[in-house]
């Protein structure tokens, strides 16, 4: 076992005194925005319905939950390896899962108190700046708690079990991505079923204001905001912290061994105080742009993050790899490990920057791509769709050019040593997530600020010119919710593809335990990782299936939920006619509830297919194939993520832009095309999108635990043979049960519309 120095602990110890520090702090800026007024007596009335409905949901999903991390704990156990490592990493499995499901509720938690007061702050002088402030520093401290849990967790690993840390790290990983995966579809699919019925019956057939409280599906929609974006990206970008952290604690041990381990502890660390500055420096000044505040927080704190890396590299690593005792020959590679190092740093922080101009111009309100796809709306809703389909596919184009020149850079700087620039990758990431702070913070002030649009609007009590300083926060709030995901896709993407070097590195260890694995053809196929062979062409197109699927799966999910809320709130219109003329009050809380039994029941189904389809092509097919399923999944799923979330983005500020008064304003036809596209983009922008993030982590972290095992099992004997094809069958056999008991529950959701389907006919609008 490789042993840390007197220095090393020293700092791994400071480390985790920083992540404490980060929780104070945290701590702060949590009684700062408590100090705020709350408003009016309505106000506060509707924000408590709003409270009730996040708790309520979080706390069923995670009874829920629970049951699936009791289950994968148990399972950890039977993976091969030391009894001490099984254990830890079970262990770091469940802590990993807590830490990611206390984040979510942090980020519930403090939003849904957070959005009435930055309502109450539009009824006053200085509104903009203040309400900026207060929904900014919201999301200040879940970022601070993200870091501050996220260096605990690893700080704490590596201290208790020094060389073997990363392998209990991946427990930690596995975990984090795990929940952040459920949290992301559950909560996406709450949040769209309630915003797109709420738009569709509101809106297009009632006619009535988006956050009007005659709508019943409005408390549900504010409470999807908070769990769906708030819980959801809190919980997964923290994950993104932890998957990071495990793939270049792993990598940097074979490079650099004992300085390769503390290193990536040490650049993340600096997020600490990245975010701090980030969070001081984001004021609004006057009547600037609350967007302009916000890039300005970032780029200033991205710079402080690249230079803190640098000066630690100069300081603890070597001058050259061959002082290094890594397990990876190196001893070609003549370049410095500091300066190789900041740079990979920097390109990973640079990356950020540029994803972030990116994503703000293909779905920013003032840009060319919005602007054209609100312009489309003079012809109609199908236009609409098809112009924001064309932004989303031109952006995923763009954006993954410009991850896969980060990573050929980080190649470059490798000299071609593979492992080398591997592990620059990961810290190419690392280096990215010094930013994770203000990323969090970015993303929360989106949902924030439209909770606080609705809570003003349902409550009539802020003038117009307060509720016209809501709408340009909330328009500021759609478009960082788009950066973040963008950013949180690059981080996807080095997390995976660092990932991947871990996984080759899990099967080359295993490897050398096997002396007579390749002892027949179709075992050497197995165990190939050469892309012009066949098998491992299959786990390709098998991984890149498997996000088509996914995403197909979490759309549907959303549309028979949707459906479900649809039908309700014309229910409630057609036997309250009261409701329309202020006599009578919605049941509010049939749709959350109906939301959240929705949301809770079709979350499985995504999430078993993510966790059982490697386990059945590796298992199936062999390392080699799985490599490539990895590979597949990794490439479909950048460009996926970034299409959906890109055209869900487009779409939604083209309706903000038509209901500032473009091409007729609220009420118009444009409007209505325009709300049809904002509806068809909610489940792409806000469940599948995001949830591709963690699903390929998931996917790439399930390999690289099983790797061992199914190295093991293609030793030809009949035992092994029997064995390892009996485990295929049985995980494809769960994947696929999902999937089918998913396809009989739409039809029964189906055959339950046709009895609702000859009222609702009648009450739809009819041409003249």
């Amino acid at each position: 076992m490789l042993e840390l120095g007197t220095t090393s602990l020293v700092i791994v110890g400071v480390i985790a005194v920083v992540g404490a520090l980060s929780l104070v702090v945290a701590v702060v800026l949590r009684r700062q925005v408590l100090a705020a007024p709350e408003g009016t007596d309505s106000m506060k009335e509707i924000a408590l319905a709003v409270q009730e409905g996040a708790s309520a949901y979080l706390s069923r999903q995670f009874r829920t939950l629970a049951i699936f991390v009791v289950v994968v704990f148990g399972l950890l156990f039977v993976l091969p390896g030391d009894a001490s490592i099984r254990v830890g990493r079970s262990v770091a499995f469940v802590v990993g899962a807590g830490f990611s499901a206390a984040i979510g509720y942090l980020g519930m938690w403090l939003a849904t108190r957070a959005n009435l007061r930055v309502a109450a702050a539009a009824m006053h002088p200085g509104a903009r700046t203040e309400g900026a402030r207060i929904a900014f520093r919201t999301g200040g401290v879940v970022g601070l708690s993200v870091v501050g849990l996220g260096l605990l967790g690893a700080s704490g690993v590596v201290l208790l079990y020094r060389g073997d840390a990363p392998a209990v790290l991946e427990g930690f990983g596995f975990g984090a991505a795990l929940l952040a995966m459920f949290m992301r579809v559950g909560g996406g699919i709450f949040t769209k079923a309630a915003d797109v019925g709420a738009d569709l019956v509101g809106k297009v057939e009632q006619g009535i204001p988006e956050d009007d409280p005659r709508n019943a599906a409005t408390i549900a929609d504010n409470v999807g905001d908070n769990v769906g974006d708030c819980a959801g990206m809190a919980a997964d970008l923290f994950e993104s912290y932890a998957v990071m952290l495990v793939a270049a604690l792993i990598l940097g041990k074979a490079t650099l061994g004992e300085q390769g381990l503390v290193f990536p502890l040490i650049v993340t660390a600096a997020g600490a105080f990245v975010a701090l500055l980030g969070i001081a420096t984001t004021r609004v000044r006057g009547t600037e742009s609350g967007l302009r505040a916000i890039y300005r927080g970032f780029y200033v704190s991205a710079l402080l993050g690249a230079v803190l890396a640098a000066v630690a590299a100069f300081a603890y690593l070597p001058a050259t790899f061959a002082e290094s005792p890594g397990t990876a020959d190196l001893s070609d590679v003549t370049s410095d490990p500091r300066v190789v190092a900041s740079l990979a740093v920097l390109i990973g922080v640079v990356l950020a920057g540029i994803i972030l101009w990116v994503t703000g111009y293909f779905t920013g309100t003032t840009s060319k791509p919005t602007l054209h796809v609100a312009a489309t709306s003079r012809t109609g809703a199908a236009t609409v769709i098809l112009s924001g389909i064309g932004v989303g596919f031109e952006s995923a184009v763009y954006t993954a050019g410009i991850i896969a020149a980060a990573i050929c850079g980080v190649f470059l700087l490798a000299g071609g040593s593979v492992w080398l620039s591997l592990f620059l990758v990961a810290l190419a990431g690392c280096g990215l997530l010094t930013t994770v702070g203000v990323i969090v913070a970015m993303d929360t002030f989106g949902p924030v600020s439209d909770n606080a649009q609705g809570i003003a609007e349902m409550s009539g009590d802020v003038d117009a010119e307060g509720a016209q300083v809501l709408t340009d926060l909330d328009a500021v709030g759609n478009t960082t919710k788009a950066i973040t995901k963008g950013i949180a896709i690059a981080t996807a993407v080095l997390a995976a593809t660092a990932l991947f070097g871990s996984y080759a590195d899990a099967v080359e260890t295993a490897l050398r335990d096997v002396t007579d694995a390749a002892t027949t053809g179709i075992v050497t196929s197995m165990l190939s990782f050469a892309i012009i062979s066949p098998v491992t062409l299959v786990g390709v197109i098998l991984g890149a299936a498997t996000v088509f699927l996914f995403s197909g799966l979490a759309i549907d999910a959303v549309t028979r939920a949707a459906g479900a809320i649809v039908f309700e709130v014309r229910r409630q219109f057609r036997e309250h006619p009261g409701i329309m003329t202020y006599e009578e009050r919605p049941d509010y809380g049939r749709v959350v509830d109906i939301c959240t039994r929705d949301s809770l029941r079709e979350l499985a189904t995504p999430g078993l297919l993510a966790a059982f389809a490697p386990i059945a092509v590796g298992f199936g097919l062999g390392v080699g194939p799985l490599a490539g399923f990895l590979a597949g999944a990794i490439g479909s799923g950048v460009l996926m993520a970034v299409f959906l979330a890109n055209s869900g983005g487009s779409w939604d500020n083209a309706k903000k832009i038509i209901e500032d008064g473009a091409y007729g304003g609220k009420g118009s036809a444009a409007h209505e095309a325009v709300v049809i596209g904002d509806t068809v983009g909610d489940p792409f922008k806000d469940t599948a999108g995001p949830a591709i993030n963690p699903l390929i982590k998931v996917m790439n972290l399930v390999a690289v635990l099983v790797a061992p095992a199914v190295v093991a099992m293609s030793v030809p004997n009949d035992a092994n043979h029997t064995l390892r094809i009996a485990i295929a069958v049985v995980a494809a056999g769960i994947a696929f049960g999902a999937i089918v008991a998913s396809r009989l529950r739409a039809a029964r959701v189906d055959a339950a519309s046709l009895e609702e389907e000859p009222a609702a006919a009648a009450r739809r609008p009819r041409d003249t």
